[in-house]
């Protein structure tokens, strides 16, 4: 019988996996922008990992890494076309970070739900090369070995991706400030307070809302301070009278869960914020999405 497939093999495998799992979601999560996709393809890595034979692995969290960063770019291939025919702007998938605030990773890079945005732009490849090297810290040439790639083209991948976050996003400010914005911006939307919101937005802002067609919900992004500030004091009597505000973390930042009066959650606000001021409003709507983070919540 060979070694890698006895009771006591087994057990240790077991033992590998679990450590290794935080790690794992969290590549594919920011590779996919999927909690329910990252879950999917985390059991995927663990069945092959059952299957493989051990005996000749030394390093079991590097070869789990590469199983589930390579699983997690043939599902992006297929996921970029499943949103192509998505019904509004696709928003990643919200994910609670109170517990993990780095969510498996060395640094809490690739994490904000407006960065995840911003690299869905990216190829899938130079998506997970920015991931492995920003986010976990991987060698150059480890992530070469995992992407199949040479050392020198990983390294123009990560600089693309770089240049691509740098062209399109200003540097965030820090949590304190963030909050107070995003506290500021709540209070302003839900009395339909227009010279405050036009204060808090800058000139280029733009309003993201995910209600993958089940909930209704803006199917285009609203751009620009005059038009999202007129449309926030537009919905304003409709949207907020009997709901509460619950401040909550997703992803690494302060952020809004919009409750009904029975307890539903109804919307999940939250904001790219920069020392200009609210740079994107993301709205995620969609009971699909909302519904695995509350869940999470209420573990945590």
């Amino acid at each position: 019988m060979r070694a890698g497939n006895d009771a006591d093999s087994l057990d240790q495998a077991t033992r590998d996996f679990i450590a290794a799992r935080p790690q794992l979601f969290g590549i594919a999560y920011r590779v996919l922008g999927s909690v329910v996709e990252a879950e999917d393809i985390v059991q995927d890595a663990w069945l092959r990992w059952q299957n493989a034979d051990r005996s000749d692995i030394h390093e079991p969290a590097a070869f789990l890494s590469t199983i589930t960063t390579r699983l997690a770019l043939n599902s992006a291939q297929s996921a970029r076309t499943r949103r192509e025919s998505y019904i509004g702007t696709w928003l990643p998938e919200p994910v609670d970070t109170s517990m993990d605030p780095q969510l498996g990773a060395e640094r809490a890079e690739a994490l904000d739900l407006a960065v995840l945005h911003l690299l869905e732009k990216l190829n899938p490849v130079e998506r997970a090369a920015y991931v492995l090297r920003e986010a976990f810290n991987y060698p150059y040439k480890q992530i070469a070995d995992m992407l199949e790639t040479s050392e020198a083209n990983t390294r123009q991948l990560v600089s693309r991706a770089r240049k691509h976050l740098s062209a399109e996003r200003t540097e965030p400010v820090n949590s304190t400030a963030h909050r107070r914005l995003l506290e500021a911006f709540v209070a302003a939307a839900q009395t339909g307070d227009l010279s405050a919101l036009e204060e808090l937005l800058t000139a280029e802002v733009v309003s993201y809302s995910d209600g993958g067609g089940v909930r209704g919900a803006s199917r285009i992004p609203i751009i620009g301070r005059p038009h999202v500030s007129r449309t926030l004091v537009a919905y304003a009597p409709r949207f907020w009278p009997h709901t509460d505000v619950r401040w909550v973390e997703a992803n690494g930042k302060p952020a809004a869960l919009v409750v009904s009066a029975d307890g539903d959650a109804v919307a999940l606000l939250t904001a790219d914020v920069s020392a200009r001021g609210i740079e994107r409003v993301m709205w995620v709507v969609n009971p699909a999405k909302l519904a695995p983070y509350v869940a999470s919540l209420d573990k945590s």
